[in-house]
């Protein structure tokens, strides 16, 4: 189904001694009134509106003038143009926010727009030095809009080992593996890297990303600074939590137990990052863990994603040969993204991690063709208030480059498939296949309830995940009967069928499915501390 597009001849109201045009508003939910217009208006005609912050699917209209939602409903009568795009048999809603994406690049987030998302926040992992990754994004350019947190990884680098961070998520990624990074702080090193992450708030990161799975042997007392911080902040952690029992009886605490008794004891907000990944085989367990903790007071979110594979760096904690045994993993399960090698045995995994730690790799740690494993990923899924999040990584090339403005993309480049296809094989199996969610209950936690983690500190997120007057005109159009992935572990940069237009900042970055190159609306969205 192909969306049509003509000129509505139609309602521009001028109000009473006002040379500026004007439309009139109208909304279910916000009554009647007049609001000013900055140019040209865009009507998205005759879709399926779906508002997931009142929890409303119906059939309306959405005007759409400059950056802003200005009227919901039916077209409102009155004098002059607007460009009119008929979205019959489609629906309409606000696009996602992925709280969990590390494709800093242009490359990645076009692949992004086609799945769905208008906004990209690295949140579990952040950059440091905060003000360089805003200013690189902002001169480099960006599709969708852009935000990061506080490196709880970089700081704790400069303190223990006294690199100076570059906001380089491959330098990061380099890091992870040095032994010396994962131990536990001194007293010292612990103030040093307290005080840059407070000067990385008040510069705008967006909460604190904390990278505890890869140094998991570190002292409990450490996480617990950290959230007491975040509180004191009025900010939030957002965490890659430490080894749960399960994988290692001699953890100082497990992981999913430690994030939600930390909650409890600072009262700070706690994202608990990747719920599938970190639990695997034993998500009922942590979810059971995690309900009971939020019953309890606790202010704990999580997030999950619809693949039985992983991807990081091939030097961290978890993936040491001796780590493999606890997960039931072999060298076998893992594979370079770069060249699409399958690790033959420990010699070689041994090896690469030596040569090259930084490598990023995918590591299947269940059977997506496996019905008993297939089920346990849905359920992670149906989690009540469960977000999604993609855990997007960077588009790699053989020569070592992660970013092109080439389009379509240069052939050769390889990620996970999570990059291009997370939201819409989310929606695929949820609404469409089990029916287990709705539309508005999709929306709910693909946009509205992430772009509620950082609202509360963040004014530029306020405006995004909801779709009334007065919304941010950041939208996502979607052709039902069509909606899917298609990227796969062996072509994982295809992107997404199904998302006919997408719309940031008011401005189309998808148009009848076709990415529109020239496009670069995306806006930094920033913290603001009290």
């Amino acid at each position: 189904m192909r969306a049509t597009v003509g000129v509505w001849q139609g309602p521009i109201v001028r109000p009473s001694g006002q040379s500026t045009p004007a439309a009139f508003v109208r909304s279910s939910n916000e009554g009647t009134g007049v609001l000013e217009l900055d140019g040209g208006v865009l009507i998205l005609r005759g879709g399926l509106v779906v508002d997931p912050r009142a929890g409303t699917e119906r059939v309306a209209d959405v005007v759409v003038d400059g950056g802003r939602v200005a009227a919901v409903g039916s077209a409102p009568p009155g004098a002059g143009e607007a460009e009119v795009v008929d979205v019959s048999g489609h629906v309409v809603g606000p696009g996602f926010v992925d709280v969990h994406s590390h494709v800093h690049s242009i490359a990645g987030q076009r692949l992004q727009a086609l799945d769905g998302v208008t906004t990209t926040l690295d949140l579990e992992a952040g950059l440091m030095p905060i003000d360089r990754a805003y200013s690189r994004a902002a001169a480099d350019g960006r599709p969708l809009h852009y935000g990061f947190s506080a490196s709880w990884g970089d700081a704790r680098a400069q303190a223990h080992l006294g690199t100076t961070p570059d906001a380089d998520l491959n330098a990061s990624l380099a890091m992870l593996g040095d032994p010396a990074w994962q131990r536990t702080s001194s007293a010292s090193e612990r103030a040093t890297w307290l005080r840059l992450l407070e000067s990385e708030l008040e510069a705008g990161a967006l909460g604190i990303g904390v990278l505890m799975g890869y140094a998991p042997r570190s002292d409990p007392a450490e996480f617990l600074e950290v959230a007491r911080l975040a509180a004191a902040t009025g900010t939030g952690t957002f965490t890659h939590v430490r080894e749960i029992v399960e994988a290692d009886a001699t953890t100082p605490i497990d992981g999913s137990l430690e994030i939600t008794r930390a909650a409890a004891e600072t009262g700070a907000p706690m994202h608990h990052c990747h719920v599938n990944s970190t639990s695997r085989r034993h998500v009922d367990r942590v979810l059971g863990l995690l309900d009971d903790a939020r019953a309890h007071g606790s202010r704990v979110t999580v997030e999950t994603y619809p693949y039985g594979a992983g991807s990081t760096a091939i030097g961290a904690f978890f993936l040491a040969p001796e780590r493999l045994p606890a997960w039931g993993l072999r060298p076998t399960d893992i594979s370079l993204v770069t060249t699409g090698e399958r690790v033959a045995d420990l010699r070689r995994l041994e090896e690469l991690r030596a040569t090259d730690p930084g490598a990023v790799c995918v590591v299947r740690f269940l059977d997506e063709d496996d019905p008993s494993d297939a089920a346990m990923l849905t359920r992670a899924l149906a989690f009540p208030d469960a977000i999604v999040a993609s855990d997007a990584m960077h588009v790699v090339w053989p020569d070592g480059s992660t970013d092109s403005r080439e389009w379509p993309l240069p052939p050769g480049g390889q990620t996970h498939p999570r990059t291009a296809g997370t939201y819409a094989r989310s929606l695929r199996r949820m609404v469409r296949e089990t029916g287990l969610w709705t539309w508005a209950e999709a929306f709910r936690r693909c946009s509205y309830l992430p772009a509620q983690l950082v609202a509360g500190f963040a004014p530029a997120a306020r405006g995004k995940g909801w779709l009334d007057v007065g919304a941010d005109a950041d939208l996502v159009v979607i052709d039902p009967a069509r909606l899917t992935d298609q990227a796969t572990y062996v072509e994982p940069t295809r992107p997404s069928r199904g998302v006919t237009h997408l719309l940031v900042d008011g401005q189309f970055v998808v148009r009848d499915e076709v990415l529109q190159t020239d496009a670069f609306p995306g806006r930094p969205v920033r913290g603001m501390l009290p």
